[in-house]
C-alpha cells in the first residue's frame, strides 16, 4: 500500500511539473523574431527558465518592460551566464521571439553583452542551438 501511495504522489508532482512547463510554439511565435535592445532590471533565477526583465526605449522615448525567457538557470551557467553576469543596469542586446499573446514577453535565443560575447540563451524552440533564425534566412 505504501508503493502504491508513493506512486500516486510521483506521478501527481510530475503531471504538475509537466503541465507549468509549456511548448515553445504554445506561447511564442517562430515566425515573429524580435531583437531588442535594453537595459536589465532584474533577473529571476527559477526553474524551468530564467526571466530576464529589461527596460526597452521606444522611439518615441517611452520605456517599456519585456520579459525574456531563458533555459534553465543550469543551461545559462553552462554557456557562460551567473548570477553576477546581468546586474541591473546593464545594456545588453536579445535576439528571440516575440510571445503570441502581443504581451512584452519574448523566448530568448541569444544574448550580446556590452563586451561583445553572444551566448545562447537557450531557447527552447526546436534546432535553435545553433541553427538558424526566420530572420537569418535570405529571400
Amino acid at each position: 500500500m505504501r508503493r502504491f501511495i508513493v506512486a500516486v504522489v510521483v506521478s501527481a508532482c510530475s503531471t504538475a511539473a509537466l503541465e507549468a512547463h509549456h511548448a515553445f510554439a504554445a506561447e511564442f511565435d517562430a515566425k515573429q523574431p524580435i531583437t531588442l535592445r535594453g537595459t536589465v532590471t532584474r533577473v529571476e533565477w527559477i526553474n524551468p527558465h530564467t526571466w530576464i526583465h529589461i527596460d526597452v526605449k521606444n522611439a518615441d522615448g517611452t520605456v517599456v518592460e519585456w520579459m525574456i525567457e531563458g533555459g534553465t538557470p543550469n543551461t545559462l551557467l553552462r554557456n557562460g551566464l551567473d548570477r553576477k553576469s546581468l546586474p541591473a543596469g546593464t545594456e545588453i542586446v536579445v535576439d528571440g521571439y516575440r510571445a503570441k499573446s502581443g504581451l512584452n514577453r519574448a523566448n530568448g535565443r541569444d544574448i550580446m553583452l556590452a563586451d561583445g560575447r553572444k551566448l545562447f540563451l537557450g531557447s527552447s524552440l526546436t534546432g535553435a542551438a545553433g541553427g538558424e533564425t526566420p530572420a537569418d534566412k535570405k529571400p
